[in-house]
């Protein structure tokens, strides 16, 4: 790649702009750019060309409304950068300057000497997810040999079974290379999520790359709930679905436990809006993990799904959470990610989840979003809303539901 520079010298830009920054040495940039034209084309080249902002870029990471013509959005990044890879998915809202967002095309952009990337994509993913996981963490082996490393993977967010894509990259990498992602959404708009790999807009797929730096790259994830009462026991599942906890109706069992309203009993929109709030916790070994339940439930079968794997055998309990504990959070993820650093950090990506939304509020998102832009402390940060959020620091498994997932680059 050339040393073009595409936006100017970052030396001249004020310190508070949080757009784009420098590492002190000059050899790593990160910038981001966004755009709320309602033309695809032209939304994705208005915002590659803000985010390419120095020399040496090496990569696009785009996250577009859904409602944007994936293929007119690939085309306008690169009538500006046609040689710098990309990746890319459909977001269920986009995180960047200026606050969350809806409707746009943000895209970050990173580069300089200090970086090396290589990217992967992975297609028909379904019943072989662990192959593709694989396959996807195979592009460790394609990048420069710099002191730090993460994979980041944007998958289709109608997959099942995501875990097993991951086990399938740790498989590859072991535990010496981070994992760090999102799902992709599609704002409930019930249109389809899709990733961008290259040149093509892709369902039932995984895009990848591994990122390698000369100065560290952090990933924390945190969630702000909490359990409520003793633990239950799965005892009848399958194919992401609950169907008995302590032997009885899992639907009967989560709710009693809650006190829910009749209604959610016995219809379905009544149930996803009383479960957005209230996850079902599973015991991983680093401690209790939310799955959201406020997507699918089927009340003739009194089955209760978050989506991915909730095993046989397996302890679980409800949650609760609230706007200020899920900030909380935020300003804990935030601070592990850039504290891990050791360092001033050149940006952030920050992949928070749609199902917190509905429980937020306008209001509590914009909160959000102003907790991460206190921790970014004038670099850049950049995101989306996901279907879900991969962070693996430790262990085989790191696909999480309604936390925030951060990554810091030093």
């Amino acid at each position: 790649m050339g040393a073009t520079d595409y936006g100017g010298d970052l030396g001249n830009r004020g310190e508070g702009d949080m757009n784009a920054r420098r590492s002190p040495d000059g050899r790593r940039w990160m910038g981001v750019g966004r755009s709320a034209e309602p033309d695809s084309r032209a939304a994705a080249s208005a915002a590659a060309r803000a985010a390419l902002a120095g020399p040496e870029p090496k990569l696009l990471i785009v996250f577009t409304a859904v409602h944007h013509d994936g293929a007119a959005v690939l085309a306008g990044v690169h009538d500006v950068a046609p040689d710098v890879p990309l990746i890319g998915c459909s977001t269920h809202g986009e995180i960047g300057p200026g606050g969350p967002a809806d409707g746009t095309v943000t895209i970050a952009a990173i580069g300089g000497a200090g970086f090396s990337v290589a990217t992967a994509t992975a297609e028909a993913v379904s019943g072989r997810q662990r192959v593709a996981g694989a396959e996807l963490a195979g592009s460790v082996r394609r990048v420069d040999d710099l002191a730090h490393r993460v994979l980041l993977l944007l998958t289709d967010g109608l997959v099942r079974e995501q875990e097993t894509l991951l086990r399938g990259c740790y498989a590859v990498l072991g535990a010496s290379v981070p994992l760090f992602g999102g799902a992709a959404a599609e704002g409930f708009q019930r249109c389809g999520p899709y990733v961008l790999g290259g040149e093509r807009v892709l369902s039932d797929a995984a895009v990848a790359v591994t990122i390698a730096s000369e100065a560290p790259l952090s990933v924390a994830v945190r969630h702000g709930w909490r359990t409520v009462g003793d633990p239950m026991i799965v005892t009848g599942s399958g194919n992401g679905w609950v169907y008995t906890l302590d032997d009885q109706p899992a639907l009967d069992v989560y709710l009693d436990r809650l006190g829910a309203p009749p209604e959610a009993y016995t219809d379905a929109g009544a149930f996803i809006d009383f479960a957005l709030p209230r996850p079902l916790g599973v015991q991983r070994r680093s401690g209790v993990e939310p799955r959201n339940l406020g997507n699918r439930v089927d009340i003739e079968r009194r089955a209760i799904s978050s989506g991915t794997a909730i095993d046989h055998g397996g302890l679980v309990w409800v949650m609760t959470g609230d706007e200020e504990s899920i900030l909380a959070a935020t300003d804990t993820a935030c601070a592990e990610a850039v504290s891990g650093l050791g360092c001033e950090p050149v940006g952030l990506f920050t992949f928070s989840c749609s199902a917190l939304r509905p429980v937020l509020g306008e209001h509590g998102v914009r909160r959000e979003n102003d907790r991460m832009a206190k921790w970014a402390d004038g670099a850049p940060f950049a995101g989306f809303y996901t279907y879900g959020e991969i962070a693996r620091v430790r262990g085989i498994d790191g696909f999480h539901n309604q936390t925030l997932a951060v990554l810091a680059l030093g």
